[in-house]
């Protein structure tokens, strides 16, 4: 999540309000390999204008889109629904009243994923009143239970993103945002990322921030953003880090610790593989698409976007979260 989130960003009140950006949205090739992404007829469209900010997960089953908003603060402590739009295959735009609250106060949710058991693997960053966590969501009831919210004992930070694995495993980034934004106690462990599997590990770290993650479909290599660039509301250091490292995964753990690529401008916040295994990471022009190897392919404009997910009918439709909207871009790639 960038810090800037919890500066205020109006919500957009229509359609063409949203449309009104900085530069157009669309798409940009830097290299021929951005025309199997693209295919015949790409488009761009708006889905719903509303405070949607992060962890965009999609439900084949419901067609529907589940996402964190924009966090609100009231007398300092930030405030975070989960919501849910009721999607019509690949017809955009929507009406207001397919957007619905799963949760009203969310203990400042964040990132989220769909876990094994079909529930909502949500990453609570917490306050300073009530701990971070891992918690799992029933999105039909909205009961929710911790998963885990301690390392060794020592409270969490304030979890940010989450994948979960094909084994059952969860793993996620735990960067220090919410000290830095000031409503997290001090930090007493350090900005790892992390796996659990009945019990916590650390599986990686020497991170600046840990955000965004993502597996390769085959899930032999884990992909890890850090936005150590962004710190306090508002900042960008170029100095500081704004890549997506890779990491091989294997029965021993991650090794092979490598640089993937560097976002410009801006930094990584979400990331998502696609099924010939291009990598998809946001930065502030928009979302940017790499090569399986490494290598700018092209991106998707849209500035202010914050996270996507792979979604609709035929896995081909990526939903952008860009604070004020949700936004779609259909594609012919589809997610893995």
């Amino acid at each position: 999540m960038p810090v800037a989130g919890l500066i205020g960003v109006s919500q957009a009140s229509s359609v063409a309000s949203i449309g009104a950006r900085s530069s157009a949205p669309g798409f940009t090739s830097h290299r021929a390999g951005f025309a199997a992404v693209l295919g015949d007829r790409p488009r761009l469209a708006p889905v719903l204008a509303c405070d949607a900010h992060e962890g965009p997960v999609y439900f084949p089953e419901e067609d529907a889109l589940y996402f964190t908003t924009l966090p609100r603060r009231e007398r300092g402590v930030p405030h975070v629904a989960i919501r849910r739009i009721q999607l019509d295959g690949e017809r955009f735009p929507l009406e207001p009243d397919r957007l619905s609250v799963v949760v009203a106060d969310a203990n400042v949710a964040n990132g989220m994923t769909r876990g094994p058991d079909g529930r909502l693997v949500v990453c609570e960053q917490g306050t300073l009143e009530e701990p971070a966590r891992i918690a799992l969501l029933d999105p039909a009831s909205g009961a929710r239970e911790t998963l885990v919210d301690a390392f060794d004992g020592r409270p969490l930070n304030s979890p940010n993103d989450v994948v979960a694995a094909s084994d059952g495993s969860i793993w996620f980034t735990d960067p220090s945002y919410g000290y830095l934004q000031r409503f997290r106690p001090r930090p007493v462990i350090g900005d790892c990322v992390y796996r659990f599997d009945g019990g916590l590990s650390v599986v990686a770290e020497g991170f600046d921030k840990p955000n965004g993650l993502a597996f390769s479909p085959d899930e032999r290599v884990l992909y890890v953003g850090d936005s150590g660039a962004n710190q306090e509301p508002g900042s960008y250091y170029p100095e500081r880090p704004h890549d997506i490292t890779a990491f091989d995964v294997g029965a021993g753990g991650l090794t092979g610790r490598r640089q993937f690529a560097r976002t410009t401008p801006g930094f990584p916040d979400g990331i998502k593989v696609d099924s010939d295994g291009r990598v998809y990471a946001s930065s502030s022009s928009g979302v940017q698409v790499f090569a399986p190897g490494g290598g700018l392919l092209g991106e998707i404009r849209l500035p202010g976007a914050v996270n996507f997910t792979f979604g609709g009918p035929g896995r081909n439709v990526l939903f952008i979260t860009a604070d004020d909207a949700v936004w779609a871009a259909v594609l012919e790639a589809k997610g893995a």
